[in-house]
């Protein structure tokens, strides 16, 4: 516990630096790759379909849906592409002609999918034991050899409703492998950009430290001792609380919570496990801020005197998917809604800090961990590392998480205050 504690909240919920400010597809201009666009919504109720993954069959190429269920997704010509395939937790996987879609506008209807009783063999199920399996089998379920990543990585800081910054990246990424003696791994900027105080902050400048380094500890399949170290999984309550169908398998659904008797703050959520192999497939998780006194303590690394800081809500996500019988990270997001109090003073502030990770590439050959030098480390801020934008293709070729509307909107209030600059 003690690494979880000291390690692992330091890090994973997100390390602050708080402190006083004063035809039938688009091509692009030289016709190198198609890009599609739109939106997902449920086949039954018409909501949308958010954070699911839209994926190249036989490729290693894919994107995310926003929380709005818009997506965009690029693909090169020199990639023998016929359909696209998506997938989400609770329904079933959709294959889609991409003769049939248009560059915009497409709305794609997945059918929510449902388990049958004679899919399910029926026999007592101990959830803490499957947990406990499912760690054990992490080496032969995930990748065992290095892979170099290509992500998307974008953060956001809100003030209350409006944004006060806003900073994206492509990212390059040396994959170690899962097995214990794979080694670290290491993300490089490859082209970043920032629109730095779309709104300027009022009394505090908030800044999130360690941008798409820290998205990759949520992959609890390879820092899955930060979350469930051997010797405390007797802290935690395990239940099963579903069963549902992922990419057209069944999964278990375990929830997990600390004893109430445990005082410092851990984690409580859900794992999606996969019922043939044992894969941990999916997690959602938040932390516990019973003890907000305690919890804050584990978010900040820096305050000016006279301010409180009081978490008011966490939230984790990691997702994988399955290629050739192999599981790898495919999509990473974490959120904080904090308030911060001033001392002798009647109002407070409310911020809200995301980030998300996707992954939107992935090549096995000829594979290189770069130097440490060049990696972005942990104690970096994205957001001074990367110039404001003004180029409206500015991703080019590269797939990326499609902004939602209210990004979207502050990012063309600041490319119109950037061209006003002469910038």
């Amino acid at each position: 516990m003690k690494t979880l504690v000291k390690y692992y909240l330091n890090i994973i919920p997100i390390a602050l630096a708080i402190f006083l400010a004063g035809s039938s597809h688009a091509q692009n201009g030289n016709g190198s790759y198609s890009s599609y666009s739109g939106s997902l919504k449920d086949a039954k109720t018409r909501q949308d379909i958010v954070f699911a993954y839209i994926t190249v069959p036989n490729s290693h190429i894919g994107t995310v849906s926003n929380s709005e269920g818009e997506f965009t997704l690029k693909i090169g010509n020199d990639v023998k592409a016929d359909e696209i395939e998506i997938s989400h937790i609770g329904y079933k996987k959709k294959i889609v002609a991409l003769s049939s879609l248009k560059a915009n506008g497409n709305i794609i209807f997945l059918d929510p999918s449902s388990i049958e009783l004679e899919e399910v063999t029926v026999r007592p199920i101990d959830p803490r034991q499957i947990v406990i399996d499912a760690l054990q089998k992490i080496p032969y379920n995930y990748s065992e050899s290095p892979n170099m990543l290509t992500g998307f990585y974008r953060e956001t800081i809100k003030q209350r409703r409006e944004y006060i910054s806003i900073s994206e990246a492509v990212v390059d990424i040396y994959k170690s492998s899962y097995r214990p003696s794979g080694g670290n791994d290491r993300v490089k900027i490859y082209k970043g950009r920032k629109s730095a105080n779309v709104k300027k902050a009022d009394t505090l400048t908030v800044k999130l430290q360690g941008g798409p380094s820290v998205s990759l500890l949520l992959d609890i399949a390879k820092h899955h001792d930060y979350l469930f170290m051997e010797e405390d999984i007797k802290n935690y309550d395990f239940t099963l609380e579903d069963m549902v169908t992922i990419d057209n398998r069944i999964n278990y659904v375990i929830g997990f919570a600390q004893h109430k008797y445990i005082t410092t703050p851990l984690y409580y959520g859900r794992l999606y496990i996969d019922t043939r192999n044992l894969a941990i497939t999916h997690a959602q998780f938040s932390l516990n801020l019973d003890n907000k006194e305690e919890a804050a303590k584990l978010f900040i690394k820096r305050k000016p005197a006279g301010v409180k800081f009081v978490p008011i809500s966490t939230s984790y996500l990691v997702n994988y998917n399955v290629q050739d019988g192999v599981y790898y990270l495919n999509y990473a997001r974490n959120e904080l809604t904090f308030k911060a109090n001033w001392r002798k003073r009647l109002f407070n502030t409310t911020y809200t800090i995301n980030s998300e990770l996707a992954i939107t590439d992935r090549s096995l050959d000829n594979i290189s961990r770069f130097p440490y030098k060049e990696s972005f480390k942990q104690t970096d801020i994205l957001n001074e590392s990367v110039e404001a934008f003004n180029d409206e293709d500015f991703w080019g070729e590269h797939n990326y998480i499609k902004p939602e509307e209210s990004i979207q909107e502050a990012i063309i209030k600041y490319g119109k205050r950037l061209k006003r600059q002469g910038r």
